[in-house]
């Protein structure tokens, strides 16, 4: 009994340190779901996400069918503060169509966006969670804080090139842009985890193409589950209207961790129309570098500190850093030993 609580009294000062920082042990990927994440990789860390798909629509007005595939590339890059974060979100398709007259081919960029993302508001800081060091189930009960989202705001603009037939997210089949432009795009994006954490909402409510002529406004809602500490799975819709294109879309997917900077996924997307009908279904991968980062939670929130060269002989003695083999995730490793006393 000791041992417990010893154990929670000293969950009491390692879970602040672990809701303060943005940067996580464990990659953070906002594939393969199509929403924002409220929370940024962190200061100095840089984290790239890479997906691959297929296509396959038929449209029933307008008589044709299309396969092709895409690729979509977002670059994540934390500076200046922990709860800023560059974005650079670039999408690009490829499809041939077939009508009764003729078939042809349409390629380009479907979205090019550069931004900014900031935490406004995170439930978690200066939050100490109280700890029954008596009760275990107590400790798992529902709260009404996680009801409290964390608040995210984006900033940034589309980059529009001329004629782009997938512009302003057209599904017309001869539409193409008319020139260059930029239009501003923003969005707010809350983001809440229920329970011990494994399950994690996700909402982006977002204005595009703003001050064109063709805005568009839309939602995603995603609900995540963490299986254990490797799997995960998600649901997911999203809705979207403008003047050129309106849809509903639903999606599914998983994602595999291999190590605690690469993850890898999967995801199939289909939307409730038929004009036209769309079926998606793709792959990725996801991965960080954050080297860089001085706020590393290590063995229980301990920071790595680096050595400088002056004090290498005298540190000969002591232990080493951790290997990337004993870096954990703090939360996992809090189940794990919990549920021993169960």
């Amino acid at each position: 009994m000791l041992k417990i609580k010893n154990f929670l009294i000293a969950c009491l000062f390692l879970f602040p340190q672990y809701f303060f920082a943005q940067h996580t042990d464990l990659i953070n990927s906002n594939r393969p779901g199509e929403t924002m994440s409220a929370f940024s990789v962190g200061k100095s860390v840089i984290q790239a996400e890479v997906g691959f798909y297929g296509i396959n629509e038929n449209h029933n007005t307008q008589d044709y069918e299309a396969t092709g595939f895409g690729t979509d590339f977002t670059l994540r890059w934390g500076l200046f503060h922990e709860q800023l974060e560059f974005i650079a979100d670039i999408e690009y398709q490829n499809e041939k169509f077939t009508t009764p007259a003729t078939t042809f081919r349409k390629s380009n960029f479907r979205q090019t966006v550069l931004g900014a993302k900031y935490l406004i508001y995170d439930p978690f800081k200066r939050y100490n969670k109280d700890i029954n060091i008596y009760s275990y189930n107590a400790n798992k009960k529902f709260s009404w804080r996680q009801l409290i989202p964390a608040v995210s705001i984006f900033a940034g603009a589309n980059f529009v090139f001329k004629d782009n037939p997938y512009a302003y997210n057209t599904n017309t089949l001869n539409y193409y842009s008319d020139g260059f432009k930029i239009a501003p795009k923003i969005m707010l994006i809350t983001q809440n985890h229920f329970g011990d954490g494994r399950w994690v909402l996700v909402t982006n409510i977002l204005a595009d193409y703003i001050s064109s002529d063709n805005p568009g406004y839309g939602y995603i809602l995603t609900l995540t589950r963490g299986f254990n500490s490797k799997w995960s799975g998600f649901l997911e819709n999203q809705g979207y209207k403008s003047d050129l294109y309106s849809d509903a879309i639903v999606r599914g997917g998983a994602a595999y961790l291999l190590s605690r900077n690469v993850q890898i996924d999967a995801s199939v997307s289909k939307n409730l129309k038929n004009s036209p009908s769309i079926l998606y279904g793709g792959i990725g991968f996801s991965i960080r570098y954050d080297d860089n980062h001085k706020n590393k939670l290590v063995n229980y929130g301990k920071a790595i500190k680096k050595k400088s060269k002056k004090n290498k002989n005298k540190d000969k003695n002591k232990i080493k850093e951790p290997t990337e083999e004993e870096i954990i995730d703090y939360q996992e490793k809090e189940r794990e030993r919990k549920a021993k006393y169960e």
